[in-house]
């Protein structure tokens, strides 16, 4: 898939994560401060699109591994639109229902290009990886000097009495 596709199929995830971030984000609103509501609503709504952009946007296996890097990746849109919120409602005296959607716009950018790199990582990489098995069988035996005879000394020779 090209990356054109992916950036396409990146915001159609995004509007309806952006949906389920702003859904749940309302819904707090009306028992928690708006930070409070934001920080719950973005944790929720990010479970869900790791899981959306595993199987739709990138076409991955979700792993563990990506599943506990994802949110680190967030990290950068976690700061931009947190930082977006208090800037608009706080100090622009904007509204608290329309600010975290501006917020959100400005950080898709960073966002698609962290999460690409997370989700399409190996994961394994080379310089972590196990190294291969070695395919052929384990140590060869010395052939034994002609005119001997295979297996321990007869019994009572001087042969292994020393």
């Amino acid at each position: 898939m090209t990356v054109q596709w992916q950036i396409v199929r990146f915001a159609l995830v995004g509007a309806v994560n952006t949906g389920t971030y702003y859904g749940c984000y309302l819904l707090l609103l009306t028992r928690l401060p708006y930070i409070a509501a934001h920080t719950f609503a973005f944790a929720l709504s990010m479970t869900g699109s790791f899981f959306m952009n595993a199987y739709f946007t990138y076409r991955t296996r979700p792993t563990w591994r990506k599943f506990l890097l994802f949110p680190l990746t967030n990290a950068a849109n976690f700061v931009i639109t947190t930082a977006g919120v208090y800037l608009l409602v706080g100090i622009g005296g904007f509204s608290e229902r329309w600010s975290p959607l501006a917020a959100a716009a400005a950080a898709i950018p960073i966002t698609f290009a962290l999460s690409r790199a997370i989700m399409l990582r190996p994961d394994r990489p080379e310089s972590d990886a196990l190294p291969e098995p070695d395919p052929r069988p384990g140590p060869v035996p010395e052939p034994a000097p002609a005119g001997s005879r295979p297996g321990p000394p007869p019994a009572g020779s001087s042969e292994g009495r020393r």
